[in-house]
């Protein structure tokens, strides 16, 4: 049977960049192809840089797609490297314009953005992020989550993200795990985990604003960011740079960690953000002998949170999800595998996984998206 380049141009129409997501074809990344009679193809790809971390999941993928061609008998790859020419003809088809500006403010972004925020540390912020992300991965969504707490970072251990951004012409890669891009300060730093980051105010500015427009995060449905507790800098940067984006507020059920809680729901008072709803994190749990809730860390919290703002914002705030306390979720954060991925039947998994639907399909408004519409002379 004879395979003609049509079909290996069909195939590898098929083969999509691991980090931009695209088909190869599209990307300028096909070199060459030719079909000898013995049903040998052989293919040669461009890669965009000579250390690219994913040349073998390319490699493995148009082996498979073309390999699938009947009559195909074997498939040899070879890799080359993109020319600096190449590389700028691919970062402007990507982005189309030499401004790095927030691709989530354009007009006619679909992409939902959620900063999930806490008063304080230890309320369990990071954990839930985390756990909506692949979640909300696992139901078929191109999700992206920017660890904004550029002090305490804690995403990459609770992802299980080892892998390092890759760099072409200014863009930045961001690495994957368990289907969610991932962004980190982690990976800048040298001197790796242990290593501070003494940064002042513009500096963590800078930072955040690196994280949004200069990492190639492609058709996003939902953006997460895990804030820093409090209200400082970050959340402020944040406001600016993202003014659509919408506030998770998670606290625990005690009180004196829902009165802080407030506080980071109120700042969104301050910058024009609206409030998604609050996140009640550990909270009861059944008895294992008597099966009676055990209210471990206190009780009404996330009441006290959602009704505080309610009257203080003017409008609906509501309990959007009561988190029972289970010590998986915390050792699912150290082990970096969440636990909607290695329990989704564990009550606090079952509560995560129905927030995620719950945020992902929130209907969107129409301020500020293009209706493609013109005005008529009369």
């Amino acid at each position: 049977m004879t395979v003609s380049l049509e079909q290996v141009d069909a195939a590898l129409a098929t083969v999509q960049d691991p980090e931009i997501h695209r088909p190869i074809t599209e990307l300028g990344m096909v070199k060459s192809r030719s079909v000898e009679p013995d049903g040998v193809v052989r293919v040669a790809v461009y890669l965009t840089i000579s250390g690219c971390p994913m040349r073998d999941t390319i490699t493995d993928r148009v082996r498979k797609a073309v390999g699938a061609i009947a009559g195909v008998s074997t498939v040899h790859v070879e890799l080359d490297v993109m020319s600096d020419e190449q590389r700028k003809a691919l970062r402007a088809s990507l982005v189309g314009h030499e401004e790095r500006d927030v691709p989530f403010n354009r007009p006619g972004s679909t992409t939902r953005v959620y900063a999930v925020a806490s008063g304080k540390g230890g309320v369990g912020k990071s954990s839930v992020t985390a756990n909506l992300a692949v979640a909300m991965a696992r139901d078929g969504l191109r999700v992206g989550l920017v660890d904004a707490d550029v002090y305490g970072h804690s995403i990459p251990r609770m992802l299980g993200a080892s892998g390092v951004p890759t760099m072409v012409e200014g863009m930045i890669m961001p690495p994957e795990a368990h289907g969610v891009a991932v962004i980190s300060m982690l990976p800048f730093k040298p001197g790796g985990v242990s290593q501070p980051v003494a940064f002042r105010g513009p500096m963590l500015h800078r930072a955040l604003q690196q994280f949004l427009s200069d990492v190639w995060w492609g058709d996003l449905d939902v953006l997460l960011l895990d804030l820093p507790p409090g209200t400082g800098d970050i959340a402020i940067s944040t406001a600016q740079l993202l003014p659509k984006a919408e506030l998770l507020v998670v606290t625990t059920p005690q009180p004196a960690a829902a009165e802080v809680a407030i506080r980071a729901g109120m700042l969104g008072k301050q910058t024009g953000q609206r409030v998604a709803g609050v996140v009640e994190n550990m909270s009861a749990v059944p008895c294992p002998h008597c099966g009676e809730p055990m209210d471990l860390f206190g009780s009404g919290g996330g009441t006290l949170v959602a009704q505080t703002l309610a009257a203080e914002l003017g409008y609906d705030v509501e309990v959007v999800s009561r988190i029972p306390f289970d010590v998986r979720l915390r050792e699912g954060g150290d082990t970096g595998q969440p636990l909607t991925l290695t329990a989704p039947d564990a009550p606090a998994a079952m509560v995560l996984n129905e927030l995620a639907g719950r945020l992902s399909h929130r209907p969107r408004g129409l301020v500020g998206m293009s209706l493609g519409l013109s005005p008529v002379g009369r």
